[in-house]
């Protein structure tokens, strides 16, 4: 079966979001333009880090272009995103493996996401990279080219996005749920 390639570039929106309720939640990645929108799932976790690499790679591009590049220091109030997911949220596949890179020609970070494998453990030992775009028969991937701003954009809605799950336990630090817990360092009593 050949590869299916959701490309925006640019895309008009592209940010995580969530549906369900705290401790129940799904996570995703949802880019849209030119009428079509693509949904792709994953874990919080790749949620987080993708915000925190994305924010590593635009600070270093500042830095290293000494201000020149087309990329804010932070993110204009103007740029922020928070409405909701656009209905209905339909999942093209389950994100396994991600890449971030900075195309200095357009002054653009292109996130890759590919659909998790059999053989998603990591990077290739062979040195062979993450995401092969030559392989034709590859998994589905989601590619998308955002300008400094709108990745500036993404990473504060992302990082709102964690944050905005189950609060945390004041003596265990685990999430709590609308019940409360069975806290572990409360001898199993609930708070």
């Amino acid at each position: 079966m050949p590869r299916v390639v959701f490309e925006y570039d640019p895309p008009e929106r592209f940010v995580a979001g969530t549906v369900g309720e705290p401790g129940q939640r799904t996570f995703f990645l949802q880019a849209s333009g030119s009428g079509r929108t693509t949904s792709v799932s994953l874990e919080k976790q790749q949620v987080l880090v993708l915000a925190e690499r994305v924010e590593a790679l635009l600070d270093e591009v500042v830095r290293r272009s000494a201000g020149e590049a087309a990329v804010p220091a932070v993110s204009p109030s103007a740029a922020e995103d928070n409405a909701p997911l656009e209905s209905p949220v339909e999942e093209e596949f389950r994100v396994g493996t991600m890449a971030l890179a900075w195309d200095p020609d357009d002054e653009v970070v292109v996130i890759e996401a590919q659909a998790v494998t059999d053989d998603d453990d990591g990077d290739g030992e062979d040195g062979s990279p993450l995401i092969d775009e030559d392989d034709e028969n590859g998994p589905p991937l989601l590619r998308v080219r955002v300008s400094g701003t709108l990745a500036r954009s993404f990473v504060v809605r992302a990082q709102a996005v964690v944050a905005a799950g189950r609060p945390p336990c004041p003596f265990c630090g685990g999430p709590l749920d609308a019940a409360g817990h069975v806290c572990p360092r409360a001898n199993g009593y609930r708070r």
